[in-house]
Formats: structure tokens, C-alpha cells, sequence
């Protein structure tokens, strides 16, 4: 019963949002947190403070998501009002007009080396609305985006999801890396096969058999730095990756090897270089900001995380508010209970880099008081049904984690594991991307399940590591199917109600990224690692 009923709010909001007449995500999600709340209070009989502190604490989560959301929203309604995404459009039909061409270029490369600098989404929110400026369908470029988004997952944000997502784990520095070096190899043989499938959503097989070679070159042009640089560090294989694969790319592109020639419907005018400059100033800003903020060895990324404590204030029964020095503003110990909430001002990429680029580029680009007004307004707006939709997927996610060993979220994970045994290489990577499907973090997915995969590894004989490795590959690839990235894609996008019709057109790729995973983690990584 306890698993029937632990399954049971997933099954059912994946039938109201696939089904005929799906509803939006903003009402079936709300309405899904509302289930799980009552699961919790009924049958699992979880206390009313308990539940209370994790709902409070699912509103102050949701700043994150939401926040990045709204900093995406809003530089890309002011590159469009400023005129950079149509000189972009103009520049990039001038490298090359090819729409292969320009889709590994921002879809695949770029979007590699931004999930390496920041993740939470990012890549997607800044690549896709460049790709719907050229003249790409929003709904094809969405589900493209998210396609994309797996293979550099697992090292996004200066690694992230494999430095800290393993972390309480208290693995040496040794597994770490040997974790980082099978999940490059297993993402490496899968980047050989899910760029094609993402780009056969938007272009036809023709067109794909046509421009092959130059696909290649960029796969390569990204995978091969990323592959080798995992082998001896887990911070920088996707930031470092993703920088040369987008400048091989560009150069290629340019050069016109590997491409079929397209006539360039886009513009008859030339643009400048003093125009190309000032248009990728912006996003040249944005792309500074995150390097700088995430890595370790610059001193910023520090100061942004610092949590000692600047103020601190008892809110009665709701906990003790604090802001540390970091400006990181949190809540603790949330009615009474052990539950802590936070929202990292500085670090999350909202106010920086998105909101702090924009305020910079108003006065650039000459906007006068009326056009920034209408772009923050609009931004707002635009943010206000992916808020209710975060609302509920959080206080979802945070009402299935209680409980620690005996909450939902483990009884489904242990089941899984209990029944595949010693066949558990073939089905760890789903657990990942379960993980990821609630949460929308490769991150969290990895700090919910990476226990349950090290204990089922240990318990059946299997390589810890290689386990490990597999939870983080599905990790990644779940972020195809993650509610959080499907709201977040669409709202950058303004595409209404189509996050069920996204799903079901993700989830064939995530699974076929599973095989992968699980036929390269039999075949080839025992024939290079002592697994």
C-alpha cells in the first residue's frame, strides 16, 4: 500500500498533463501537492508541523527556480525590444544560413558551455529563445533544448551535481573522480546518438544525412575536451567542452565544411563588425559573470556562499530569519521543526547575471523609462503561471522527501532497486531521472538517491563507482522529462499548455538514453575501468 500510494500522485499527473484535453501545469501541479498532502497526513501520518514547515519551506525554494525564470524572461524580452536578437539573427545567418549549422551552434555548443558555467535551467533559457529568433518553431525549439541539455549535465555549474551531489556520501577524492570519469565515458558514447535525435525534431532526415560530417565535428568538437579533461578534474569538463566546441563550431560553420549550401532567407543587408560586437555584449556579459561567480579558485564564488551570519531574528512559531554576509536569506528550524529553507541572493544566476546585465545594457542600448518599465512588467506577468506551477512541484517534491528513510521518494526507489537485484546496471539510470523528474536537479536527484544506489551497489556486489556513475548519467537525462526545466523552457518561450505534449515527445529520447547508459556500462567500461 505504501508504495501503491507512494507512486500514485506521479502516475496521476502524468495522465493530467498527457492526456486529450491536459491541463496547464500551473493547475495540475497545485492540485497534485494537494494529494500528496493528504497521503501524508492520512495514511503515512506525518505530523501537521512537519507538514507546515515543508510547504513553508517549498515557498521559499521556489525563489530559485522562479527567479532565474523571471532573469531569463527579461533579457530576452529586452534583446528582442534592444534589436540584439535580430542582429544576432542577421550575424548568424551570415556565418552560415544553414539551420543545422546554427542549431549546433546555439543549441548544442553554446548551450554546453553555459550548463558548464551556471545550470538551474540557464542554458535553455538563454540558447532556445535565440534559436526561436531565427525563424524555429517555439514548441520544436523547446523540446530541442531539452534534448540537448543532458550530456553536460552531470558536470554543470562547475560540477556540481557530481562534487556536491555525492557529498554526503563521504566518498574519497579518488571516487569522486573515478565517479566523474565512467559518467563522462557513458554521456561520450550517448553524445554520439542524442544530438541527432534532438535535431531530427526540427529538421528532416535529409537534412541531417546532408550536413552529417559537420555534426560530427561539433559533437566531437565538445565531447572529446570534455571526455579527457573528466579524467583528471570533475569541475570544468563542461565549461571547458562547450568553449572550444563552440569556437571549432563557429570556425567550421564559417568555412562551410561539412555543410550543404542554403541560400540566407534571413537578411540581404551586411551588418558590421562594431554591430555584431555591440549585440554579443550582452550575452558576452552574462557569460563573464558566471565564470567568474563559479569558479572555485576565484575568490567571488566564496563570498556569494558565505553563511556566516550578518542578522539574525526569532519570526515566533515560523523559525529564526537570517541573512548571512553572503546575503544569503534563510529560515531555520521552521515551526519548531528541523527544516530549513534558503535563497542565495548573489549566487543563484537571477540577479546575477541576468538582472545586473540587463541594468547594465538599458543605458547602452539608449532604452528610454517606458520601454524598460514595459520589459520588467511584461517579464513579471509572464513569470506569474510558472510560479503556481513551481508552488506546487516544490511542496510536491519537499511532502514526498519526508520522512527520511520511509518517505515516498525512498520506498519507490528501494522497490526499484529491491526488484532489479542484481540486474540493477540495466535500470539505475532510471532512478536518477526519476529523481530528476521530481526535483528538476541533476543536483538533488544525486543527494536523494545516490544512498540508495550506494547501498543497493554494495548489497548486490556491483561497482559502487559505476552505479554511482549511473545515477548521475540519469540525473542528467531526466533533465528531458524534469517538470521544473518543461515549465521553465516554455515560460521563457511563452509557450502556453504544451508541457504535456513536451513530455511525451522527451521521454522516448530519455528512455533511449537509459539503453545507452546501460548496454556502455556492461560492454565497454569494464574493458577501462576495474569495475
Amino acid at each position: 500500500m505504501a508504495l501503491f500510494l507512494s507512486i500514485f500522485p506521479i502516475v496521476l499527473l502524468i495522465y493530467l498533463m498527457v492526456k486529450r484535453n491536459a491541463l496547464p501545469s500551473y493547475v495540475a501541479l497545485p492540485w497534485i501537492a494537494v494529494v500528496v498532502l493528504i497521503i501524508q497526513l492520512i495514511y503515512f501520518g506525518t505530523d501537521i508541523s512537519t507538514v507546515s514547515a515543508n510547504i513553508a519551506s517549498a515557498i521559499i525554494a521556489v525563489q530559485t527556480p522562479i527567479t532565474v525564470i523571471f532573469g531569463a524572461i527579461l533579457f530576452n524580452r529586452f534583446s528582442e525590444v534592444s534589436g540584439v536578437t535580430n542582429t544576432l539573427r542577421k550575424w548568424l545567418g551570415e556565418i552560415n544560413p544553414n539551420p543545422v549549422a546554427q542549431i549546433m551552434i546555439i543549441g548544442w555548443a553554446f548551450a554546453f558551455m553555459i550548463e558548464g558555467a551556471s545550470g538551474f535551467g540557464t542554458p535553455a533559457a538563454i540558447a532556445a529563445p535565440i534559436l526561436v529568433g531565427l525563424g524555429f518553431n517555439p514548441i520544436k525549439v523547446a523540446v530541442l533544448a531539452l534534448i540537448m541539455n543532458s550530456v553536460p549535465v552531470s558536470f554543470g555549474a562547475v560540477g556540481t551535481p557530481t562534487w556536491f551531489g555525492f557529498g554526503p556520501l563521504n566518498l574519497t577524492e579518488n571516487q569522486i573522480l573515478e565517479i566523474g570519469s565512467i559518467t563522462a565515458t557513458i554521456h561520450a558514447f550517448a553524445a554520439l546518438v542524442i544530438p541527432l535525435i534532438a535535431l531530427r525534431f526540427i529538421v528532416s532526415g535529409k537534412e541531417i544525412r546532408q550536413n552529417i560530417v559537420f555534426i560530427y565535428i561539433s559533437i566531437f568538437a565538445c565531447v572529446i575536451p570534455y571526455f579527457f579533461l573528466a579524467q583528471i578534474n570533475y569541475e570544468f569538463p563542461s565549461l571547458v567542452g562547450g568553449a572550444i566546441g563552440m569556437f571549432i563550431s563557429v570556425f567550421v560553420a564559417n568555412k562551410g565544411i561539412g555543410l550543404a549550401k542554403v541560400e540566407n532567407t534571413l537578411s540581404n543587408t551586411e551588418i558590421n563588425g562594431k554591430e555584431i560586437a555591440k549585440a554579443l555584449l550582452p550575452t558576452g556579459l552574462l557569460i563573464l559573470f558566471l565564470i567568474i561567480t563559479r569558479i572555485q579558485q576565484l575568490p567571488f564564488k566564496a563570498m556569494m556562499n558565505d553563511a556566516t551570519t550578518w542578522f539574525a531574528v526569532q519570526l515566533g512559531t515560523l523559525g529564526q530569519f537570517e541573512i548571512s554576509k553572503g546575503l544569503i536569506f534563510s529560515l531555520k528550524e521552521i515551526f519548531g521543526t528541523n527544516v530549513n529553507a534558503s535563497y542565495k541572493l548573489l549566487y543563484v544566476p537571477a540577479l546575477i547575471p541576468f538582472i545586473i546585465t540587463v541594468l547594465i545594457c538599458v543605458p547602452l542600448f539608449t532604452m528610454n523609462a517606458q520601454k524598460t518599465k514595459e520589459i520588467f512588467v511584461g517579464s513579471f506577468k509572464q513569470s506569474r503561471n510558472p510560479f503556481y506551477a513551481l508552488i506546487g512541484a516544490l511542496i510536491m517534491v519537499n511532502l514526498m522527501l519526508v520522512g527520511g528513510d520511509a518517505s515516498m521518494v525512498k520506498i519507490i526507489g528501494k522497490s526499484f532497486a529491491q526488484a532489479a537485484g542484481e540486474y540493477w546496471t540495466l535500470f539505475a539510470s532510471y532512478l536518477g531521472a526519476v529523481g530528476a523528474f521530481f526535483s528538476g536537479s541533476n543536483t538533488v536527484s544525486n543527494l536523494t538517491f545516490g544512498s540508495v544506489q550506494l547501498s543497493t551497489a554494495e548489497i548486490t556486489g556491483l561497482s559502487t563507482s559505476l552505479i554511482l556513475a549511473l545515477q548521475s548519467v540519469g540525473g542528467a537525462m531526466g533533465n528531458m522529462v524534469c517538470i521544473n526545466n518543461i515549465v521553465a523552457v516554455n515560460s521563457v518561450l511563452n509557450i502556453q499548455n504544451q508541457e504535456g505534449a513536451i513530455i511525451k515527445k522527451t521521454v522516448i529520447p530519455m528512455f533511449m538514453y537509459g539503453v545507452i547508459a546501460a548496454v556502455v556500462a556492461l560492454t565497454v567500461i569494464p574493458m577501462f575501468f576495474n569495475v
